[in-house]
């Protein structure tokens, strides 16, 4: 018994010593380092940026009354189209205690007044038909008669406009009807039947009662980084992503960009603005968040390899040609390099079309 545990503790003793040499021997070999190999093509390179926005009418109007009171009618809700001249809402006019008695009591004078000229009128009538007065002494009689028919209807004209803000000769325009200003749609009605109303004046903006905005005319409105709005100019070409409609994308032509920037989170953004080419098979609504890519600058039919094969070393650029595929052997070249897309690089010398080159690297142990 004795002899078989002692066996049995051997042959695992040289099966541990075995184990650990051949751990020890894999151990030591070299390890081969393999790599992708890219080959450099004829292609194109584009530099893009994005802005980040939204998409807005070009002009939305802001509707005011011009005449303080309370709304009692409104024919209109944001979503509908209009033509400019058509009724939104309807104003109720809340008379000034103060000018209402001024009105009422210029119409009694009024009607006082025409009492009187109507007796002179009359009496000097059966005179100037009898020939006792002369026509020039009529004449006078009869215009005061007929100035002060005018002075009571103006004043009733008067009344009503404070009382009602119409007239009946007026009630067809009133400022009481708020209209449109422009053709559009309704973008938001914010007042509701009841709701004061101030008017719009030198002292104040008004109430508002409708915004309304041509919707087949909008604007990109974004912002970009200081150190690429220098690459911008006008007429440039975009493509605008709206989040709300997916794998679309709309043509839009830069106009504008701000000659001053703004600090946000410590970087220094500057305005940008493009006109929209609104397709006519979407609707797409004012204030939708929106990103434009912009090409900064386009190379065509140029030499390129992947950027991730370029070896940067102070400032000279390299690569590795790729001498023989196996075994892998390569010879580091100096290369001057151009455009980059941030995957892609043109490369301007250094290489040749179908030039193969060191790529990623593949780690592998040869057993």
């Amino acid at each position: 018994m004795r002899r078989v545990l002692k066996i049995a503790g051997l042959v695992l003793v040289a099966l541990l010593v075995i184990g650990t040499f051949v751990f020890l021997w894999q151990k030591s070999r070299p390890k081969v380092t393999k790599y992708t190999i890219e080959t450099a093509t004829m292609g194109t390179i584009e530099k893009r940026t994005v802005a980040t926005g939204k998409v807005e009418p070009r002009n939305e109007i802001l509707i005011k009354p011009q005449i303080s009171g309370i709304i009692s009618e409104v024919y209109k809700e944001a979503g509908d189209k209009v033509e400019a001249g058509d009724i939104i809402a309807k104003i109720q006019v809340v008379p000034d205690m103060a000018s209402l008695s001024s009105a009422e009591s210029r119409v009694s004078r009024a009607q006082l007044a025409l009492d009187q000229s109507r007796r002179n009128y009359d009496r000097d009538k059966k005179l100037f038909d009898t020939e006792v007065i002369s026509k020039e002494e009529f004449e006078k009689v009869e215009l005061q008669y007929k100035n002060d028919q005018e002075e009571l209807q103006s004043a009733t004209d008067n009344l009503s406009i404070v009382r009602t803000g119409i007239t009946q000769s007026s009630a067809s325009s009133s400022n009481t009807l708020i209209r449109s200003t422009i053709s559009g749609m309704i973008l938001d009605v914010p007042i509701k039947v009841g709701n004061s109303v101030i008017q719009s004046n030198n002292f104040n903006d008004g109430t508002t009662i409708a915004s309304v905005a041509n919707l087949n005319d909008m604007l990109f409105v974004g912002k970009i980084d200081e150190t690429e709005v220098a690459q911008l100019s006008g007429d440039m070409p975009m493509e605008i992503t709206i989040g709300a409609i997916q794998d679309r994308k709309i043509p839009a032509k830069l106009e504008y960009v701000s000659p001053k920037g703004t600090e946000e989170s410590g970087a220094i953004l500057f305005e940008i603005k493009a006109a929209v080419q609104m397709p006519s098979d979407i609707f797409i609504r004012a204030g939708y968040s929106a990103n434009a890519e912009v090409v900064l600058d386009k190379r065509d039919s140029v030499l390129t390899i992947p950027e991730t094969c370029i070896e940067f070393s102070n400032d000279s650029a390299f690569v590795y040609f790729a001498k023989s595929a196996e075994p892998q052997e390569f010879e580091k070249r100096p290369v001057k390099i151009g455009l980059s897309d941030g995957i892609k690089i043109e490369v301007i010398e250094g290489l040749k079309v179908n030039d193969k080159v060191r790529g990623n690297e593949i780690v592998d142990s040869k057993k």
